[in-house]
């Protein structure tokens, strides 16, 4: 059996990484993407190799020669590789190959680990195309297959409309095997034809499809079953491809990117949100609004501020909308510079942050209205995150309105973006009714309607001269029309929202109960978020580790808290999932648990 890689293209998408190193040559977890593909052929002894080169051509040459002294290679250099695509570079191979074995076809800008490259070997069909079921974050030629696993298309992205669904159709990872006679007696005559007649600046799939739609071929699609790979098309690909394979860096580049997780296999319990909503009929209305959201500007912001009300059944006087409750944290920094501000402790980082100066009161977990009281005496402005995070402690919201009347004159932000998972209501309804003009209210709006990438929030206010503040701070466009829109969705299922809230309550209890069972955790804590915080039965240093190998060994993130409590205790704070995603976290504890722990 032998190979042929393609390693002529400019990387045109990978610069500016590529200006002064090729494509191939980029490290990705201690290696080159060439020294991988090489090295996985040697150890299966395919040979000869033929690597089709072109841009940076001598820096490919020397580097195999000075890596592989012994490797059995053979060049061809597409002079036009600037001006041509891959089916200029497979035809001039398929000119001077002698096709006396089968042939492996890999493009250069793939890196997988060698169980892949043994499913294409093992394959028992003739022709064997690898293939994945599509995913965020792939792009490029998909194929769909039959009920034996043939491939019946092979649809290039021109020919993938607006309205294109990916649901049933596979990746293909542009690995192949073809038997020496099908690339000798079909594929050479047909590829070399089109390629010198018609068009050199296309892709081979397109001579792989109109075999398979002219019958004239049967490639088989291998599915990948788990397998890991990446495909390396720009510098975002390098990010997600150095994720996958070097999974000891995992933990830090999960947690220090705060998001941006879609293309990582990790199955997230750190960060926060409502697993039942958006529905699925939401979801379907939204897809079919997206061109034109795209093409539109959102609205003026009383509009804005407006239908957010409408969409949370709060009063419209006293509603600001903005993107994120994070849009709104420099603003108090501002507005409260040289207060004296009390916050609780531990809380969510941006009030630490914001009030690096304040004053503490404890959340145990748990509130003590006499600690809060003392601690207020001589105080500006009093903070109260209700429930808070990451504790879920939370507060009788009648309790935080009497706090309120009885300081007029201290200005009281509660922090409610997890209240709708607790049995207190809102606060918001106060504003106006009691006269509650002391009160500000800050709600991120991600974690309860399960959005966060749209980045919606709320501040609530029934002080005109707050309002007016906060209106001055606002941007004229302050929410994207896809932003605008799905308040307008979400408007007509209301009550779909509130059997979420029902729903993650009830998978909340469920996971406490399947904690409270493991030998890892000592205490799970009463919470009113939509996550729970847990005492583990180690302490803060083996919590972390424990975490990081979560991560690297069963593609796991959980949140560790142990700093912010602060008590030398392992702590780690877990997000409510669906009761599937539960029970993989549980069995994850399971294969990662410390023996000392397990015979508690």
């Amino acid at each position: 059996m032998q190979a042929l890689i393609l390693a002529a293209g400019f990387g045109r998408r990978m610069r500016p990484l590529t200006d002064r190193c090729h494509k191939t040559l980029l490290p990705i977890s201690g290696s080159t993407i060439l020294d991988r593909i090489i090295e996985g052929l040697q150890e299966r002894a395919v040979t000869p190799v033929t690597i089709v080169t072109g841009y940076r051509a001598d820096e490919v040459i020397e580097h195999v020669e000075r890596q592989f002294p012994s490797l059995d290679v053979r060049y061809v250099h597409n002079k036009d590789y600037e001006i041509t695509n891959n089916i200029h570079s497979m035809a001039l191979a398929f000119e001077e190959i002698d096709f006396d074995d089968d042939v492996i076809l890999i493009e250069s800008d793939l890196i997988y680990e060698p169980a892949v490259l043994d499913r294409l070997i093992a394959s028992p069909a003739e022709n064997v195309a690898l293939v994945d079921h599509y995913r965020a974050g792939m792009d490029g030629t998909v194929v769909t297959l039959g009920d034996t696993g043939l491939i019946t298309q092979v649809i290039p992205p021109s020919l993938q409309p607006s309205d294109f669904s990916f649901a049933d159709k596979y990746k293909t990872l542009n690995m192949y095997r073809f038997s020496r006679e099908f690339c000798q007696d079909t594929l050479r005559k047909l590829l070399t034809y089109y390629a010198q007649t018609f068009d050199r600046n296309c892709y081979y799939e397109l001579i792989l499809g109109i075999l398979i739609y002219m019958q004239q071929a049967e490639v088989h699609g291998e599915v990948i079953d788990g397998e890991r790979w990446a495909e390396v098309d720009d510098p975002n690909d390098l990010r997600i491809a150095e994720f996958t394979f070097n999974p000891d860096a995992r933990y830090e580049a999960m947690t220090t990117g705060w998001g941006g997780n879609w293309g990582n296999d990790v199955l997230d319990f750190a960060f926060i949100r409502n697993m039942y909503f958006p529905t699925p009929a939401m979801l379907s209305e939204l897809r079919h609004n997206l061109p034109e959201l795209l093409q539109n500007y959102g609205s003026h912001q009383s509009i804005l501020d407006e239908k957010l009300a409408w969409a949370l059944q709060w009063p419209v006087e006293v509603v600001h909308a903005v993107a994120g409750a994070s849009q709104c944290y420099p603003w108090l920094r501002s507005w409260f510079a040289g207060r004296r501000v009390l916050i609780p402790e531990p809380t969510f980082g941006e009030y630490p942050r914001v009030f690096p100066d304040a004053r503490r009161y404890r959340d145990h977990p748990g509130f003590q209205w006499r600690e809060i009281e003392d601690a207020a005496q001589d105080t500006d402005v009093v903070v109260f995150v209700n429930p808070n995070n990451p504790t879920g402690s939370h507060l009788a919201t009648d309790d935080i309105a009497e706090f309120a009347r009885r300081h007029p004159a201290t200005t009281v932000v509660v922090d409610e973006s997890f209240i709708d998972f607790c049995d207190e209501p809102s606060i918001v309804d106060r504003l106006v009714d009691d006269a509650l003009t002391n009160v500000l209210v800050v709600k991120s709006l991600s974690k309860c309607l399960g959005v966060p990438g749209l980045r919606l929030g709320v501040l609530a206010t029934a002080d005109p001269d707050m309002g007016a503040r906060i209106r001055a701070e606002q941007p004229i466009w302050n929410l994207s029309s896809l932003g605008e829109n799905f308040l307008e969705v979400m408007l007509k299922h209301r009550q779909a929202l509130e059997h979420s809230y029902a729903r993650t309550m009830a998978d909340r209890d469920s996971l406490t109960r399947l904690l409270e069972a493991h030998p890892l955790v000592e205490t799970v804590f009463p919470s009113g978020g939509d996550f729970l915080l847990v005492r583990l039965a180690v302490p803060r240093a083996q919590a972390d580790d424990l975490a990081r190998r979560l991560v690297a060994q069963e593609g796991l993130l959980v949140k560790d808290v142990s700093e912010k409590i602060g008590d030398g205790r392992g702590y780690w704070r877990l997000a409510v999932r669906s009761p599937e995603d539960h029970l993989r976290l549980l069995a994850g504890l399971s294969a990662c648990v410390p023996t000392a722990v397990s015979a508690r």
